[in-house]
């Protein structure tokens, strides 16, 4: 009975010792087995071994296939071409006296006033005549336009131009006249003016003295526009007394006159810039099927070829002719309007830049490397003709910086109302191969003056020589910025020859021009100037430009993503086993 009157809570209380242990054997089951100590440095091996793979053999391989060579360049150097403080360009220029009648003794003497006399009109270091007496028969006068002197390489100093002093009884005043073929420029002077040995300032120096001063204007304010073009001082001299003021080619540039400043001007901008080689591309354009042939060739070699020759040690030529039938105008072109006071039917002067029409005529814009000159030689429709341009009445026109064109009208007395002659003879192309002369001139930056061809040139070859040196220096401060600011960009071996070539070429120009020696100065800055181009221009260098870093990792991270997640995973679970352990080790001590 007293059993049966137990309360119930005291059953409950004798089963909780059997549930608990039911519980803890359902535990134990659930928790996984200990590892083996040989599981777990098999595993440690395995992402160790992947990790040594990596770090050892793949990192490497990575580093150097992937790796950007960059070769050293002497950017310091670089830059100070570029800034102009290395070299500030003078050009010294050396002018011979020729004296067969004076003694030498006068001859010394008046070299030494009119020296004193140019100096004292000089307000531009930089560009500066120097009088030398002349040896008897050293200074070889060249009487053919064909022949020019060739480069001095040495010490000796180009001469720019030979003056000879010529008595004439019945002057009564010196007058001089410039040789058209050579660089000899004749003064004639009445015997009465020979200076004394005690003149300081005779009439016939000043006079002397003047006369260059006028032959080199234009060639000072081109150089001068070049140099402050290209932000660079005139030289001073140690012993200049001027001001810096006076040195400066603004300050040139302010004293010509605005007629030759705006002439000088348009001609720079209407000049090709410079290139080793010119292609010369002649064209015979006609509206019709008439004239079909022409004496291209044996105009060519009367009226271009020598002035090619001429230009021999500034540039190189290449000529192409061809002929273009049925060459009709561009639709959107104005058409000539016939003019009755002209009598003839003209073209506005705005409306010039329309006349080619680039679309159809097969003009190439480049034969080669080098830059490309047009010729285009037009004979309008006989129900056209005569053509002219409706402001100047003049029948050629220069496009700047690509050719030039002349319309060739014939005369009715001598052509069919109906058609053109078929033929156009050499005679018939001379005027027209007469403009393109002068046209090539201009467009290959000749001076205008003075009437000396070969002056002009020597001009052009000192205006060149300072061109290239500048552009050259411009173009290693250009690559010196760039390998700076985008490091990523590989620069190869071949480029830091080029550089080392351009800059010492570039030394070597500097040197020539503070010689006087100009036309090896242009040859050294040619070189310099091909050299740096190839350089700044280098194929590997101009692709890596456009490859930027967000390229490399849109290419890396699909491939290493899948990969290097379970190997990190893996290896900071390694790395937290062995922190734990290390823990358990230290509480237990």
């Amino acid at each position: 009975m007293t059993s049966k009157n137990e309360d119930p809570g005291s059953s409950q209380t004798t089963s909780t010792p059997a549930n608990d242990t039911m519980s803890s054997k359902t535990g134990a089951r659930r928790l996984p087995p200990p590892e083996k100590s040989e599981a777990i440095q098999t595993r440690f091996k395995v992402i160790a071994a992947f990790w040594a793979v990596i770090i050892f053999l793949g990192f490497p391989i990575w580093w150097k296939t992937t790796s950007i060579y960059r070769a050293r360049l002497p950017i310091q150097d670089m830059v100070e071409w570029a800034d102009g403080k290395t070299c500030r360009p003078v050009f010294p220029l050396e002018i011979h006296f020729e004296t067969p009648s004076l003694p030498e003794s006068e001859a010394h003497h008046l070299l030494r006033t009119t020296q004193h006399t140019l100096d004292d009109l000089n307000e531009f270091s930089a560009h500066h005549l120097r009088l030398k007496l002349s040896e008897e028969n050293s200074v070889a006068i060249h009487e053919d336009i064909l022949e020019q002197p060739q480069p001095a390489l040495g010490g000796k100093a180009d001469t720019a131009l030979v003056v000879r002093l010529l008595p004439q009884e019945d002057l009564a005043a010196p007058r001089s006249e410039l040789h058209p073929d050579t660089t000899r420029l004749d003064v004639y002077y009445p015997p009465s003016q020979i200076p004394p040995p005690s003149a300081s300032n005779p009439p016939l120096s000043a006079y002397i003295a003047g006369e260059l001063q006028n032959l080199f204007t234009e060639e000072k304010a081109i150089i001068a526009q070049v140099l402050s073009d290209n932000n660079v001082g005139g030289a001073i001299t140690p012993t200049s007394s001027s001001s810096n003021n006076q040195q400066q080619p603004s300050a040139i540039l302010n004293s010509i006159s605005p007629q030759l400043a705006e002439s000088i001007t348009r001609r720079l901008r209407r000049s090709m810039k410079y290139a080793e080689t010119y292609h010369l591309a002649f064209s015979l354009f006609t509206p019709g099927s008439e004239p079909s042939s022409w004496d291209v060739k044996t105009a060519v070699e009367e009226y271009i070829s020598p002035l090619l020759q001429a230009f021999a040690p500034i540039s190189n030529f290449t000529v192409d002719t061809q002929v273009q039938l049925y060459a009709t105008s561009a639709p959107t072109a104005p058409l000539p309007v016939y003019d009755e006071t002209q009598a003839a039917w003209t073209l506005k002067k705005e409306d010039l830049s329309a006349f080619i029409n680039a679309a159809e005529w097969p003009l190439s814009p480049s034969i080669g490397s080098g830059p490309t000159i047009n010729f285009i030689l037009y004979v309008p429709a006989p129900s056209q003709s005569p053509m002219v341009v409706k402001e100047s009445s003049a029948t050629s026109w220069i496009i700047p910086q690509w050719g030039g064109v002349f319309l060739l009208n014939h005369p009715l007395s001598t052509a069919d109302h109906s058609s053109n002659p078929p033929h156009l003879s050499q005679e018939a192309l001379r005027p027209a191969f007469l403009t393109f002369s002068h046209q090539l001139l201009t467009l290959l930056g000749a001076p205008a003056t003075p009437a000396s061809l070969p002056f002009r040139l020597q001009t052009l070859i000192r205006i060149r020589a300072a061109t290239l040196l500048l552009s050259a220096s411009s173009t290693m401060g250009s690559l010196a910025r760039l390998t700076e600011s985008l490091p990523s960009i590989p620069i190869p071996a071949n480029v830091a020859t080029s550089v080392s070539t351009t800059l010492s070429h570039l030394a070597s120009t500097c040197e020539h021009l503070r010689e006087g020696r100009f036309q090896a100065a242009l040859a050294d800055a040619r070189v310099a100037e091909t050299e740096a181009e190839r350089s700044f221009f280098e194929k590997s260098m101009v692709g890596q430009v456009y490859f930027p870093d967000e390229h490399k990792v849109a290419v890396y991270l699909p491939l290493l993503g899948p990969v290097g997640v379970p190997l990190i995973v893996g290896l900071l679970k390694e790395v937290k086993r062995i922190v734990t352990g290390l823990k358990a080790k230290k509480q237990q001590t």
